[in-house]
């Protein structure tokens, strides 16, 4: 008889996926795949690549898995789950960051569980693209330019997303990481944007641009404003194909995005 590892080899395509009660969007898990070869796992097409090894163990109910990481953002961290194959089909559940593995397929907000449908033989769609962009939102430089005033690793203190307020629960596990002309910003494992970007401090408020790399926005621009508050600093980003905020606020329908965060 085939044990369960024999029969997860191969490619699987993420067809859904839900991170603390927040689910993600189709464009956020365009070419998102995981292929397992042996007890090897490797995790593309979400702004990074993750590799690690595999650890199955079919007797208990439900069937557990520990992913052990060893390359990429999640490297020396192990993420316990808890797994359930049918056919062609396999869900995920697995904590992101703690010691409790999940005991059923649930991810309800201040979990720090993530639930993921993953399928086989299904080719994963590009992301949606939009020609709308502007051609000055994209940098010519790259990571490797010389760091900025944004350059380090931050903090989220808080998030508005269209009016809405994020949850304590979401907002302590967020980070963004920039390097050079690249950020990346990060729910507990999870990339959930990676951007080239660039700044005008002559302009008031003072303007950044995003080209998106990976995610939601892949492929598309954004404006938006940024102002330095000591060791605080704050963003206002339009939704893609939107004009550029002129303060500080995100409400209801606008689609604006109004971050605080903090350096680490």
């Amino acid at each position: 008889m085939r044990q369960d590892l024999d029969l997860l080899q191969g490619s699987w395509s993420v067809t859904a996926l839900n991170v603390e009660g927040q689910k993600m969007s189709a464009d956020m898990l365009a070419n998102a795949q995981i292929t397992i070869k042996g007890n090897r796992f490797t995790s593309t097409g979400m702004g990074a690549v993750y590799k690690g090894t595999l650890e199955l163990d079919a007797s208990k109910s439900p069937q557990h898995l520990t992913m052990k990481f060893d390359a990429g953002p999640e490297k020396g961290n192990t993420n316990l789950g808890i797994y359930k194959l049918e056919g062609d089909t396999l869900k995920l559940c697995l904590a992101t960051r703690g010691a409790v593995r999940p005991s059923r397929f649930a991810a309800p907000a201040g979990s720090g569980f993530a639930l993921e449908t993953l399928t086989r033989g299904v080719t994963p769609a590009p992301a949606k693209t939009k020609t709308r962009a502007s051609k000055k939102a994209v940098p010519a430089k790259s990571a490797s330019a010389p760091d900025t005033e944004f350059a380090g690793e931050w903090r989220l203190v808080s998030g508005v997303m269209d009016g809405h307020a994020m949850e304590e629960s979401i907002v302590k596990w967020v980070k963004r990481v920039t390097e050079g002309n690249q950020t990346t910003v990060y729910a507990g494992p999870q990339v959930m944007l990676k951007v080239e970007f660039s700044s005008d401090a002559s302009q008031s408020p003072k303007a950044i641009d995003y080209f998106g790399l990976a995610g939601s926005t892949k492929g598309r621009a954004q404006a938006g404003i940024y102002e330095f508050d000591g060791d605080l600093l704050k963003f206002c980003v339009a939704p893609p194909g939107a004009a550029r905020p002129a303060q500080f606020q995100s409400a209801k329908g606008d689609g604006r995005t109004l971050t605080v965060w903090k350096r680490a």
